[in-house]
C-alpha cells in the first residue's frame, strides 16, 4: 500500500503586498512539521510542490529536516485556485487591492471580513452560474487536482510514500473526490484547514481513499502557539 501525504502550506503573508510568501511564523511553522514528519516517516520517495512561492517555501525548511530529502518537483497540477480572481468576479471593486484593505479594516474585524467576502465568492463560483467568467470553472480545477493526484501515484508505484506541499484549495477538492462531498460542503470544510496540516491518502490496487485529514497534531501542546488557520 502506498501513501501521499497532503501538506497544506504554512501560513502565508495575509494582508501584505505580496501574499505568496510566507510569514515569520510560516517559517517557523514549515520547520516544526518537517521535524514532526521525520519521526513519523523515515524515508520519503518523492514530494511535490505546486507552483506557488508559499508551497516551496514551505516544502523547502520541512524537507530539510531529514538527512537525505528527496528531489523536489513542480507539478502545476497542485495550484491553487485563483482565489484573487475569484474575489473580484464577486466584487469588481476588489480589483483595486488597497481600496479592498480598506474596506476590511472599516469593519474592525479585517479577518473576518474577508472570509465572509470569501465565502460568498467561493459559493458564487461553485454556483455554475458564471462559468464564462471565470478562466478556470470549478469543475475544472477539481479534475485538474485529481488528474494529479492519479500522476503521482503512477509515478510512486505500490509501496512508495510522497508528500505534496500544496494549498487548501486543492486538498478540499481533493477530499471532496475522494469521499464524494456535495458541493456545499466543501468550502465548510476547507475552513478547517490548518497551515502546514496533513491529510493522508492511501492506494492500492482495491483504490484510492482519503485516510485521515487535517492532522495538526504538532500544533498541539507545546507547539499550541503555531496554530494557524489563516
Amino acid at each position: 500500500m502506498g501513501v501521499v501525504y497532503l501538506i497544506r502550506h504554512a501560513q502565508a503573508s495575509f494582508g501584505a503586498a505580496n501574499y505568496d510568501q510566507l510569514s515569520t511564523l510560516g517559517q517557523t511553522q514549515a520547520r516544526a512539521l518537517g521535524h514532526a514528519l521525520r519521526g513519523r516517516i523515515p524515508d520519503v520517495h518523492a514530494a511535490y510542490v505546486g507552483e506557488m512561492l508559499r508551497h516551496t517555501q514551505t516544502a523547502q525548511p520541512a524537507l530539510a529536516a531529514w538527512s537525505h530529502p528527496p528531489q523536489l518537483h513542480v507539478h502545476a497540477g497542485f495550484n491553487e485556485f485563483d482565489f484573487q480572481q475569484v474575489l473580484v468576479r464577486y466584487k469588481p471593486a476588489y480589483a483595486n487591492r488597497v481600496l479592498m484593505m480598506a474596506d476590511m479594516a472599516r469593519t474592525l474585524q479585517p479577518r473576518k471580513a474577508f472570509q465572509a467576502a470569501f465565502d460568498a465568492a467561493t459559493a458564487r463560483w461553485l454556483s455554475g452560474a458564471h462559468d464564462d467568467e471565470y478562466t478556470e470553472t470549478w469543475p475544472a480545477f477539481r479534475a485538474r487536482c485529481v488528474a494529479a493526484l492519479q500522476e503521482v501515484i503512477a509515478a510512486a508505484g505500490p509501496s512508495a510514500v510522497t508528500l505534496v506541499f500544496t494549498s487548501g484549495g486543492t486538498i478540499s477538492a481533493l477530499a471532496q473526490h475522494l469521499l464524494g462531498l456535495p458541493d456545499d460542503r466543501v468550502f465548510p470544510f476547507n475552513r478547517t484547514l490548518v497551515n502546514a496540516a496533513v491529510s493522508k491518502v492511501l492506494y492500492s490496487d482495491r483504490g484510492v481513499y482519503l485516510s485521515s485529514s487535517n492532522d495538526h497534531s504538532h500544533f498541539e501542546g507545546d507547539h499550541r502557539a503555531l496554530l494557524t488557520y489563516r
